[in-house]
């Protein structure tokens, strides 16, 4: 007697593409935003210490927002665009292209263009990788040096010196759409949209707050 074969699961998790320099500078400012609050907060007096929280109610989920939470989801499937206050998601089969001039975008079948946060564009990477391109490539030392285990044709390879890294994830995603050949096109029913509700609403009562007691004061 078989047992029943079961269902297919996906092979592989998500890849996710998020931006360092977003999360490291997104850290610090958190931290920063956090001890100068909470010094007022402690050492203030009068409506001081209401101001401050009304103030770190509002500048903690925009910093968030912008920084920790942008980041983009893919498979062999699908991809999630997660940016500062929405969260698209789409079959590869209705992506039209992806490209990256001075921001980086992804284009449905159906033309809507969402920008990708969690992926920068960086004139300065770029430049950094067009003078790595231009040198001359190095001959003897190296050649033929084996690195032992680990280092296998099946080992993570290092990023290409000589290609932007947002332009290397650009490249990536757009070897993942055209896998999964034309768009189809059936109309902007194919994208699922969903706003961060979560992020926006403490930031506008944040915001709401400051106002009134700096109305008020």
């Amino acid at each position: 007697m078989t047992s029943p074969t079961p269902p297919d699961e996906p092979q592989f998790a998500d890849r996710i593409y998020r931006s360092a320099a977003g999360l490291v500078c997104g850290s610090l400012l958190l931290v920063l935003t956090v001890v100068l609050a909470g010094d007022a907060v402690i050492r203030g007096s009068g409506r001081t210490p209401w101001l401050a929280l009304a103030g770190l109610l509002t500048a903690v989920p925009l910093i968030v927002a912008f920084s920790l939470r942008p980041a983009v989801f893919v498979n062999d499937d699908r991809v999630r665009i997660r940016n500062p206050f929405r969260t698209i998601q789409l079959p590869w089969a209705e992506v039209a292209s992806v490209r990256a001039a001075y921001t980086s975008e992804l284009i449905s079948g159906d033309g809507t263009k969402y920008q990708l946060w969690a992926v920068p564009v960086s004139l300065r990477d770029r430049k950094k990788a067009a003078r790595a391109a231009s040198r001359p490539p190095r001959k003897g030392r190296g050649a033929g040096l084996s690195l032992g285990p680990g280092f296998g044709a099946d080992a993570p390879q290092p990023t290409d010196p000589t290609v932007a890294t947002g332009d290397q994830t650009i490249k990536e995603l757009r070897e993942l759409a055209e896998r999964a050949g034309d768009p189809k096109g059936d109309g902007p029913g194919t994208a699922t949209v969903r706003w961060a509700y979560e992020v926006m609403a403490p930031a506008v009562v944040g915001a709401v707050l400051l106002a009134v007691l700096w109305a008020t004061g």
